[in-house]
This record gives C-alpha cells, sequence and structure tokens, in this order.
C-alpha cells in the first residue's frame, strides 16, 4: 500500500472521529446550547480527548506496533501500551493544569482527579488501539501484495526450472552415450534408457507438485548420476552418499539438483577420484546437502549453466524455505563447496 493511500486511511479515521466527539458534545449540551461557552469546550477538549488520542494513536502506530506487536512480543506489547497509556495520562493532567489552573483538577474529590486520570488513559489506549488495527491492516495489506508477487515470481521460477532441466546438450549427449551402448551391450543400453526415461518423466510430472518425497530427489539425482558415469571410463570420479532415514522427509522438487548439475558443469577433471563428493544427511527435522567438486581455474567454463543461476536458485529457496535454510557456497583452494540446510516445522 503506497504512503498516499494509508495516509487517506488516517484522515479518514480521524474525520470520522471528530463527528462522533462531536456528537457526543452536542448531546451532551443539549446542541450546543447557546449558554455553553464554545471555547471553554475546545480547550476542555484538547486537553481531556485530543491530546491522549493523537498522542495514543501515533505512539502505537509508529513505535509499538512495529517494534513489538509485530514481532510478537506480548509481554512487552501490554507492559507498552499500560506505560504509553500511563504517561499520556499524566501528561493530559500536565496540558489540563497549563491551561485551566490546577483548581480545576485539585479542588474537586480526589476520586474525580483519579477518574479522569483514568479516563484519558482510557482515550489514550483505546484509539492505540486503533492505531494498532489500521497499521495492522496496512501491514497485512502490503505483506499479502508482497506474497502474491513472490508467488507469481516462483511460478515463473518453477517454469523456467522445468524447461531448464530439458537442456538439449545433456540429452544429446545422453541419447548418442546410449546409442553406442546398444551396438556393443543392448541390455545396459536398455537399462540407461530407462533411466532417461524416469528422469524425463519426472521432469514434466512430479515438479509440478509443492513437495515431493526426498526419496524421489535422490532417485532423481542417482539415475543422473548413472547417465553422467556413461560419458567416462572413470567412475570413481563421483561419490554420492546418503545417510539416515530418509522416509519421513519430503522437500521441493528439483532443490537440489541445480546443484548437482552445476558440480558436473564445473568439475573440469573427472579422470581423478572423488572429483565431486555429494552427501545428504537426514536428522529429525533437518536435511543437510553437501557438495563439492575439484576444478581447475585455468580451464574456462562457461560462466552461467543452461539452467537456473545461482541467484534464482537461492531466491527459490528463500521463498519455499523462508527463514527455514541456510546456503552457503564457498570458492577455496580449487574446490568449489555447496552446503545447504533445510529445516521443517
Amino acid at each position: 500500500m503506497n504512503k498516499s493511500t494509508d495516509l487517506l486511511i488516517q484522515i479518514a479515521f480521524w474525520i470520522f472521529y471528530t463527528i462522533l466527539l462531536l456528537i457526543v458534545v452536542a448531546a451532551a449540551t443539549n446542541g450546543f446550547a447557546e449558554n455553553y461557552n464554545l471555547r471553554y469546550i475546545f480547550k476542555v477538549g484538547m486537553a481531556f480527548v485530543f491530546l491522549p488520542s493523537v498522542s495514543g494513536f501515533y505512539l502505537f502506530y509508529v513505535v509499538l506496533f512495529p517494534k513489538y506487536i509485530k514481532t510478537k512480543k506480548v509481554k512487552q506489547s501490554l507492559t507498552g501500551a499500560l506505560i504509553t497509556a500511563l504517561f499520556l495520562g499524566l501528561l493530559s493532567v500536565l496540558f489540563v493544569v497549563l491551561l485551566f489552573g490546577y483548581k480545576m483538577l485539585f479542588n474537586q474529590q480526589s476520586d474525580q482527579f483519579f477518574f479522569k486520570i483514568i479516563s484519558m488513559m482510557a482515550i489514550a489506549l483505546a484509539t492505540g488501539l486503533m492505531g494498532v488495527a489500521i497499521k495492522g491492516f496496512v501491514t497485512w495489506y502490503d505483506e499479502m501484495r508482497i506474497k502474491e508477487a513472490l508467488t507469481l515470481k516462483n511460478h515463473q521460477i518453477e517454469l523456467a526450472l522445468v524447461k531448464s532441466q530439458l537442456d538439449p546438450h545433456f540429452l544429446f549427449n545422453t541419447i548418442n552415450n546410449i546409442d553406442v551402448l546398444i551396438l556393443k551391450d543392448a541390455q545396459i543400453a536398455s537399462v540407461y534408457l530407462n533411466k532417461l526415461s524416469d528422469i524425463l518423466r519426472f521432469m514434466l510430472y512430479e515438479t509440478k507438485q509443492e513437495t515431493i518425497p526426498l526419496s524421489r530427489e535422490i532417485e532423481y539425482i542417482q539415475q543422473y548420476i548413472a547417465l553422467q558415469k556413461i560419458r567416462t571410463s572413470n567412475t570413481n570420479f563421483v561419490t554420492f552418499s546418503v545417510i539416515g532415514d530418509t522416509n519421513n522427509h519430503t522437500i521441493a522438487p528439483m532443490a537440489l539438483i541445480t546443484f548437482v548439475e552445476n558440480a558436473f558443469k564445473h568439475s573440469t577433471n573427472k579422470k581423478e577420484p572423488d572429483a565431486i563428493v555429494m552427501t545428504i544427511r537426514t536428522e529429525e527435522k533437518n536435511i543437510y546437502f553437501e557438495c563439492k567438486n575439484k576444478f581447475n581455474p585455468d580451464k574456462k567454463t562457461e560462466k552461467e549453466y543452461n539452467g537456473l543461476g545461482q541467484n534464482l536458485i537461492q531466491k527459490r529457496l528463500e521463498f519455499i524455505y523462508k527463514h527455514r535454510h541456510k546456503l552457503e557456497i564457498k570458492n577455496k583452494n580449487n574446490i568449489y563447496t555447496v552446503k545447504l540446510l533445510i529445516t521443517h516445522d
């Protein structure tokens, strides 16, 4: 919500509040009868009504709501509200004394004196709560708009994700490798062809779901690794291990595969053992993922993978696992390391 709309809501509230006060005063003075001093009524209204009202409204609106109420600090919110109301009640008393002299308050009975303080505290508290309600509505509206924008962006990212995974180079190389295998060993070629079919099925259908079993994501990674191994005689260049029970864990589809693909893309020496090392570990509500790949800094690689860049995948993780994930990416000693922690509610 833009500032002008927010301001209009506040103006509308004060117009309504003023009209309501005028109705109350009119009822109390028989329709502003001539024997009533309107100037006196204005002064009393300023001291007893508008000072605690305006101050209470904006102290709650500007200070208490963003600092305590929005962050759900219940004790601090209640304490702050009572202290603010008491302070404004006493401030209003001081204002009355300055306008009318101390006799107006202290010449009367003590119970009436305290009643006036409590009344002004109640006015400050009531208008403060209205300020909280209006600020809460403005905040809720802004968050809803942000959420809608993020949802739209996430859908666009997910669509780009699905499209990007259908990498024509990967498909072309895999099909060529399977074609070569058909001549050597048709049975093994059939196994790899089924793996490729499973990958395509996974990308086209299961990525439409919000979450999938972690075991399905792991199967996809294993099939992807198997197809990558066709391209080299050194099958020990990649190590993938799963530690812990994966049955009770779910994950957003393809939350991990982009990091896996980048590891293969940028691992420049597949003749070395453990050129790529990946680990998935589960622990209660946590999923830990770590991927390391060796690379040669002197050998040029494409700057961006033909798919989602790291920036987009980080935004996707932030949207899906906001405040529930931690991503660390390091590039040190010719080893590129990705560490991802995902926590379930």
